[in-house]
C-alpha cells in the first residue's frame, strides 16, 4: 500500500503539473521537465559529500572524517579507523553511482521509447519519477532488519528490480571511466567479473568491485551497523589500505563516467 500510493500520488502530481504548464506554454513545461530531471540525478550532491571525507582525513581530523562519512552511509561511523572512513567513502560512491545518475538516465532513455510514439518527453519524466520513488522509498524502508523486513520487502524488492540492468551496465561505463582517467580499466573488468556477484545485494557488488578492481584495494569485509556487525565478502584483490586519494580518484572516475552516459542518453534522445 505504502510503495503503491507513493507512486500514484508522485506521479499523478508530476503529470498534472507538467499537463498544466503545458497549457501554458512550451517554455514553463520544459523548464519544469528540466528542473524535475536534474532534481532525480544525485551525482554533483555524491561528490560533494564524498570530498569533506577527504579533506578531513588529509587533515588528520579522524572525528571530523567520522561524521562526514556518517551523512552518507548507513554503517556506524563512530567506530572506524582512517581506513575504515575512507573505504566507506569509496563503498558509497561507487555503489551510488547506480542509484544516483546510471539508474535514472537508463529508465528516462526506456520511459521514452515506451512512449515514443505518443509523447516520448511524458514517458521519460514518468519513468524518471517512479525510478526515484521506488529508490528512495527503498532508502527510507528497504532494511533488513526486525523492524522493516516485512514493511520494507516490497519497496527493496523493486528497488532491486530497476536496479539490475543499470547496475550491470555500471561495469562497461566505469571501466571507460577508469580507462580514461589513466586508472587500471582491465583489473577493473577482471575484479568486477570475478568479484560482482560476492555481495548480498543483487545490485551494489557490480560498481563497488569495478572500482576495487580500478583502484587496486579491497572494499566489503566487515561493517558495523547500528543493529550489528554484517560480515560482508571482500571485494577486490590490492594490497594498499583505502585513503583519502581513493575517494579522490572514485570522484574523478564517476565524474567521468557520468559524461560518458550522458553523452549516450543525449544521443538516443537525439534520435527520438
Amino acid at each position: 500500500l505504502l510503495v503503491v500510493l507513493s507512486f500514484v500520488i508522485t506521479l499523478a502530481v508530476t503529470l498534472g503539473l507538467s499537463a498544466v504548464l503545458q497549457h501554458l506554454g512550451i517554455w514553463s513545461a520544459w523548464a519544469w521537465h528540466v528542473y524535475l530531471a536534474t532534481s532525480c540525478i544525485a551525482l554533483r550532491d555524491l561528490i560533494d559529500h564524498a570530498r569533506p571525507v577527504a579533506e578531513a582525513l588529509r587533515a588528520g581530523d579522524l572525528p571530523r572524517g567520522r561524521g562526514a562519512v556518517q551523512r552518507i552511509v548507513g554503517r556506524d561511523a563512530s567506530r572506524l579507523d582512517e581506513a575504515g572512513v575512507a573505504r566507506a567513502a569509496v563503498e558509497t560512491v561507487a555503489e551510488n553511482f547506480v542509484d544516483g545518475l546510471l539508474a535514472p538516465m537508463f529508465w528516462y532513455v526506456i520511459g521514452a521509447l515506451l512512449l515514443r510514439e505518443v509523447s516520448p518527453a511524458t514517458g521519460a519524466l514518468a519513468a524518471l519519477v517512479g525510478y526515484r520513488v521506488a529508490n528512495t522509498l527503498d532508502s527510507m524502508v528497504g532494511y533488513r532488519n526486525e523492524k522493516y523486513l516485512l514493511f520494507g520487502r516490497t519497496a527493496a524488492r523493486l528497488d532491486d528490480a530497476l536496479n539490475f540492468i543499470p547496475a550491470r551496465l555500471s561495469i562497461l561505463i566505469l571501466s571507460l571511466g577508469a580507462a580514461i582517467c589513466g586508472y587500471d580499466a582491465k583489473s577493473a573488468l577482471k575484479v568486477a567479473l570475478r568479484d560482482r556477484n560476492k555481495h548480498v545485494s543483487p545490485n551494489s557488488g557490480h560498481p563497488e568491485s569495478c572500482v576495487a578492481g580500478a583502484l587496486h584495494v579491497r572494499l566489503g569485509g566487515p561493517t558495523i551497523y547500528p543493529h550489528g556487525t554484517v560480515q560482508k565478502p571482500w571485494l577486490g584483490d590490492g594490497e594498499s589500505e583505502v585513503s583519502p586519494a581513493h575517494i579522490d580518484s572514485c570522484c574523478r572516475i564517476i565524474s567521468v563516467a557520468a559524461c560518458v552516459s550522458l553523452t549516450t542518453v543525449i544521443a538516443i534522445m537525439a534520435l527520438l
